[in-house]
């Protein structure tokens, strides 16, 4: 990507600052944060650039696509597309349900708070989507929530909690796909720093809910059977297994399609030709996120070129003092521009350049600080009114329960946020090599 060639200024922030007042201006007004692509959002703060610097169009031009075609940009939008195809391919073969289903029997109902945390993190963590997750189990949830004595709020806190969970440490996910790939770190790496402060949250919530379960005064025994095949399951256990082994992470993914595709084969969910056709699908599926880490890596390339980037940089190291301050500093940054935008990948995307050449400045670890990108973009995102999480949980709800509801009986998110800032405090770092 292009360096600065030009003295630090706020001038040249103003294009990104565009973009984040386009994308959240819409979003408000149409009180839906999707309504407008993001995208097209980006093209609006690159059209501000090219009226605003002073360069000739060739020259902006030619920073505008080196930094499209930046190899941490085109590798995070490769990764991007077979993620999309994998979990395309997966649903199509029925390992959705089946993931649901294997849990829902696996667990006795007389722990439905903490079964629901459990099924919906593993399958977040398999599908690398919390708003999927959320989609797939809240039905099930509210079915729940009917049978005597259980809470609706406590499901949901449980449901959104679980899902924030395995999006943060899904090595398919968006998130983790932009930090690692911002910081140059191995996806295993990351995923052995971000468990570290995730699993303690995980497991007290645990323990949260299921001494909820016991403070019932009714608790219904009925069970129903679900069907499910534990051979469909595989190829979540394959890509989950060899991602932690630190397998490089197109093996990983390519490995993970074919998989899926032989057993959809094998069971006859489709032939070889749609198994194509449903990857072309999962493709398609990645267009936007595609775009969008494309075009704001050309965005990103204008503003660096400019000063924008160094300006931020001396602005933020005048309150960095050390090490500790610097992974603090990082995390306000990702949380603030999550705040503005509502898109914990979008915001990650934006703040990774920045936050590298703090982790590099100050002699970081960069799979720690992949992870607080990570961690710190999903604490926001979990709790955000106008975010799509919440946003569908409560739809879902169809008012039954409030956002201070939802958000208070969601303990994970708290806990993450309190697992975090000790690990911070506590923590001793050092420098990492990535890949």
């Amino acid at each position: 990507m292009q360096t600065s060639s030009n003295k630090p200024t706020f001038k040249a922030l103003i294009p990104f600052l565009i973009f984040i007042f386009t994308f959240l201006s819409v979003g408000i007004i149409q009180e839906d944060f999707y309504a407008l692509p993001a995208p097209i959002a980006v093209i609006s703060g690159i059209a501000v650039a090219f009226v605003l610097f002073k360069q000739s169009i060739h020259t902006k031009i030619k920073v505008l696509l080196d930094g499209c075609g930046d190899h941490k940009i085109l590798t995070m939008c490769l990764i991007y597309l077979l993620a999309g195809a994998f979990a395309e391919v997966t649903k199509a073969t029925g390992s959705v349900d089946a993931i649901v289903n294997f849990g829902l029997e696996l667990i006795s109902s007389q722990y439905l708070y903490f079964s629901v945390f459990v099924i919906s993190a593993f399958l977040s963590v398999s599908t690398g989507t919390s708003v999927g997750s959320i989609v797939a189990l809240s039905p099930i949830v509210m079915g729940f929530a009917e049978t005597e004595g259980l809470s609706l709020s406590i499901l949901c806190g449980a449901l959104l909690g679980g899902a924030m969970f395995g999006d943060n440490l899904s090595v398919i996910s968006d998130t983790t796909i932009a930090a690692t790939q911002s910081l140059q770190v191995k996806m295993s790496d990351k995923f052995k720093a971000n468990i570290k402060i995730a699993l303690p949250a995980a497991l007290v919530t645990i323990g949260i809910l299921i001494y909820k379960a016991f403070t019932l005064d009714t608790i219904t025994s009925d069970r129903i059977n679900h069907s499910y095949s534990l051979i469909k399951i595989f190829p979540y256990i394959l890509v989950l297994t060899l991602s932690i082994k630190g397998i490089n992470v197109f093996s990983t993914l390519f490995l993970g399609i074919i998989s899926a595709g032989v057993l959809g084969v094998i069971y006859k969910d489709f032939t070889v030709l749609e198994f194509t056709q449903t990857s072309f699908v999962g493709f398609q599926n990645m267009t936007e996120i595609f775009l969008l880490s494309l075009l704001t890596g050309g965005l990103a390339a204008l503003v660096t070129y400019n000063g924008g980037i160094e300006y931020i940089l001396i602005k933020i190291k005048g309150f960095i003092k050390n090490k500790k301050s610097a992974q603090f500093g990082i995390s306000a940054l990702v949380s603030t521009v999550n705040l503005a935008i509502a898109n914990n990948t979008v915001s990650i995307i934006i703040s990774g350049p920045i936050a590298k050449s703090i982790n590099d400045q100050y002699n970081l670890e960069n799979k720690q600080t992949a992870s607080l990108l990570d961690i710190f973009a999903c604490i926001i995102q979990g709790v955000l009114p106008y975010g799509a999480q919440v946003l569908m949980i409560l739809s879902f709800a169809k008012g039954d329960i409030t956002y201070f509801e939802l958000v208070t009986n969601t303990w994970y998110i708290l806990l993450l946020l309190i697992s975090s800032l000790i690990y911070i405090v506590f923590n001793n770092t050092g420098k990492a090599r990535g890949f």
